[in-house]
């Protein structure tokens, strides 16, 4: 501001010079003031290219380019660290090796109870006839007593709040006739699951050379049992429970640290070490957690809330599209309606790191001539999902509702304003 100033002065001052003076006092004011004026130039010039290279911003951060720390290390002998919604593998270490699971073997033996009382009719008040075999069960017990008769509710009570291993053979027995019987069910159920690395040779996670998972396959399994058996879920944030006179606390400590978590399934025997399938849910985000073979009691819970810290900061589950939800309109020829409404088929989730929702955008690709009859549900084109240049989904746009064909005059009508269009 200072520079330019200065240089309209010199201009003006060189008018009046060449108004007021004799040719040869012009010619030397001109260059006079050219010098002047050249100078001043330079200095301007030079100063301004040193004050953009020194104090210049650099280009805004997006915050889709906002760096993510490497997950963290656990000391555990595996773990793996999913998103409920979607099922994406968050972190993961070690996560297919098989391994001892302990106790965390009776989140399938609640699958299957569970998966019982919903389609085959069996009753949470229903009396199960406790064995000797049961009450003879070694390790962690719900002390129920052979000749008498426990609730099935109960009995889940004790199998999933108290770990009771007597609780686990009494279901088995119940449910399977016997529990070789209940394990062979256990073992279809898995493979069933997507369970490629799972072999269960009891009901309880008693150990054996037979009996093994991964982590990997007990997230598929926690997922499973939230999924399809959410009201039975809830049993797992119970933080105690009193049979026959004796309470007994859960296990899972993280129920206390934490009032995000509410569930899952700890398990513990020498061979195993420590183990704890964790979950949580903070907002509309849940994730799950499997630590396998930790050293102490200790380390499995905290090393667990530190996987699960890790995943609720740098990613979000973002859902994309609602099943039902409409999402549009399309032209449709030669129908008892002119438009049909239009949604996705299912509703659709995705992981994203944090930050990264804000740049997506949709585009609808529908087929060009869409003649009735038009079917509900009937696919009609693609929604193709992107965060900035990449597509992360392709969803399947269907219709809301039928359109039946018009009649004679309509589709006469809509053929000949197609052949105009």
């Amino acid at each position: 501001m200072v520079a330019l100033s200065t240089i309209n002065i010199l201009l003006d001052f060189l008018a009046w010079v060449r108004c007021m003076a004799s040719s040869l006092a012009i010619s030397m004011a001109t260059r006079v003031v050219t010098i002047v004026l050249a100078t001043m130039l330079t200095f301007s010039v030079s100063h301004a290219q040193n004050d953009t290279a020194l104090s210049a911003p650099a280009a805004p951060l997006q915050s889709t380019a906002m760096p993510i720390p490497a997950a963290p290390g656990l000391a555990a002998k595996s773990y793996i660290l999913i998103d409920f919604n979607t099922g994406k593998v968050i972190a993961e270490h070690n996560s297919t090796d098989r391994l001892e699971p302990a106790s965390l073997t009776k989140v399938m033996t609640a699958y299957l109870v569970s998966s019982e009382i919903k389609f085959r009719g069996l009753s949470p008040e229903e009396m199960v006839p406790i064995s000797s075999k049961a009450q003879a069960a070694i390790g962690s017990r719900s002390f129920i007593e052979a000749g008498t008769t426990v609730s099935v509710r109960d009995l889940m009570y004790g199998l999933v709040v108290q770990s009771g291993n007597d609780a686990g053979i009494a279901l088995a027995e119940h449910v399977g006739g016997t529990e070789e019987g209940f394990v062979s069910m256990m073992n279809q159920m898995a493979q069933r699951l997507g369970m490629k690395d799972t072999h269960f040779a009891n009901s309880t996670g008693l150990p054996s050379p037979d009996h093994y998972t991964s982590a990997r396959d007990m997230a598929v399994l926690a997922r499973a049992m939230i999924r399809d058996h959410p009201n039975h879920y809830k049993l797992y944030s119970v933080e105690e429970f009193t049979f026959n006179g004796i309470k007994q606390k859960n296990r899972n400590t993280l129920l206390l640290r934490d009032p995000t978590v509410d569930g899952m399934k700890t398990g513990h025997t020498k061979a195993a070490g420590y183990c704890l399938i964790a979950s949580a849910k903070r907002g509309e985000m849940r994730l799950i957690s499997v630590l396998l073979g930790a050293r102490n009691e200790q380390l499995r819970s905290t090393e667990s809330l530190r996987a699960l810290n890790y995943g609720f900061r740098f990613f979000e589950t973002v859902k994309l599209a609602s099943a039902k939800k409409k999402i549009g309109d399309a032209r449709v020829w030669g129908g008892t309606a002119d438009n049909v409404a239009l949604s996705v088929a299912d509703d659709k989730f995705v992981t994203l790191p944090t930050g990264q929702s804000v740049s997506i955008s949709r585009e609808m690709h529908l087929s060009r001539d869409l003649i009735a009859p038009i079917d509900e549900g009937q696919e009609l084109g693609m929604l193709k999902v992107k965060v900035e240049d990449k597509v992360i989904a392709e969803l399947p746009i269907v219709a809301m509702q039928p359109v039946e064909q018009g009649g004679f005059v309509t589709r006469a009508a809509d053929r000949f304003k197609r052949m105009l269009d």
